[in-house]
C-alpha cells in the first residue's frame, strides 16, 4: 500500500508541476470554461442550459485523451518502464495511477465549473448532486482508459497527437457539448453515438438534471463502464515495456475493438 501511495503521489505531483499536464489538467480546461461562458452565453443561450456538463467533460477529455498519451510514450521511450518491470510494477498499476491521478485533477476542476457557473453566468445547477460526481468519475475512468490506450499503441508522440484529436475535435462538435444532440443532422447524429463523450452527456442530462434525453441515461452509465474495462484491458494487453521491445502479443490494430461498446449502443 505504501508503494501505490507513492506511485499515487509522484504521479498526482507530476501533474502540478510538468507545464503541459498543467496546462492541459487546469489552464486549459478553465480557460476555455470562461471564454466560452462570455462568448457562447450571447450567441447560444442554449449551451447555458448545458455548460456545466458541458465544461466538466471537456475538461475529462483535455486531462485524459489530450493530455496523457504522450506520457505513456514519453515514459516509455525513456525507459522508466523498464525500470519498473524491473522492481516488479504491474502494468495495470503503471496505466492505473495516471488514470486515478486525472479523476482527482477531473474532480477539482468540475467542483470549480460546477460551483462558479450559477453565479457567473446563471447556468442552472443540476438536481441530483452525487449523479454529478458519479458520471465525472466514470467519464474521467473511460476517457482515461482511452488515453492510455493511445499512447500504448503508438510509436511516438506526433502519433498520439493525432490519435487524440481523432476523439477530441468531433467530441467537441457532435457530443452535445457545443449543440444539442437532438439538432444534429440524422447522420452526424449516428457518428455521435460512437464517442464517450456523447454517453457522457447524456447521462449528465438524465441523471444528473433529470432532463428528457435522446438515449437512456442508464444504458449510457453501463456503455461508459464497459468501454473504460475494455479500454484497460487492451491497454495492458497491447503494453510495452520499452521501444526496443518489437513483439506485442496482440497486434495494435486490435485496440479499435475498445470501441465496440459505443458501437453496440449506437446500433441499438
Amino acid at each position: 500500500m505504501t508503494a501505490l501511495a507513492q506511485h499515487f503521489s509522484f504521479e498526482f505531483r507530476t501533474g502540478l508541476r510538468d507545464r503541459s499536464l498543467l496546462l492541459l489538467n487546469y489552464l486549459f480546461p478553465l480557460g476555455f470554461y470562461v471564454m466560452m461562458g462570455y462568448l457562447m452565453g450571447s450567441i447560444n443561450p442554449l449551451f447555458i442550459d448545458t455548460m456545466i456538463p458541458a465544461m466538466i467533460v471537456f475538461a475529462v477529455l483535455s486531462g485524459t485523451v489530450l493530455g496523457r498519451p504522450s506520457t505513456v510514450v514519453e515514459a516509455r521511450e525513456a525507459g522508466i518502464f523498464r525500470s519498473f518491470k524491473v522492481n516488479g510494477v504491474p502494468a495495470l498499476s503503471i496505466l492505473a495511477m495516471p488514470a486515478l491521478t486525472s479523476i482527482f485533477h477531473t474532480l477539482i476542476v468540475g467542483a470549480v465549473v460546477a460551483l462558479t457557473a450559477g453565479p457567473l453566468f446563471k447556468a442552472p445547477l443540476p438536481v441530483h448532486w452525487p449523479a454529478v460526481a458519479g458520471i465525472t468519475v466514470l467519464t474521467a475512468f473511460t476517457c482515461a482508459g482511452l488515453g492510455a490506450l493511445i499512447g500504448v499503441i503508438s510509436a511516438n508522440s506526433q502519433v498520439t497527437i493525432l490519435w487524440s484529436q481523432l476523439i477530441f475535435l468531433p467530441s467537441m462538435m457532435l457530443s452535445g457539448m457545443m449543440v444539442p444532440m437532438s439538432m444534429l443532422p440524422k447522420g452526424l447524429a449516428g457518428l455521435a453515438k460512437v464517442l464517450p463523450a456523447t454517453y457522457a452527456m447524456q447521462a449528465f442530462q438524465g441523471l444528473a438534471y433529470g432532463r428528457p434525453a435522446q438515449m437512456d441515461p442508464r444504458a449510457c452509465v453501463a456503455i461508459l463502464a464497459a468501454g473504460g474495462v475494455l479500454a484497460f484491458a487492451l491497454g495492458i494487453l497491447l503494453f510495452s515495456w520499452d521501444r526496443r521491445n518489437e513483439t506485442r502479443r496482440l497486434h495494435p490494430a486490435l485496440a479499435a475493438l475498445a470501441l465496440l461498446p459505443y458501437a453496440i449502443g449506437a446500433a441499438l
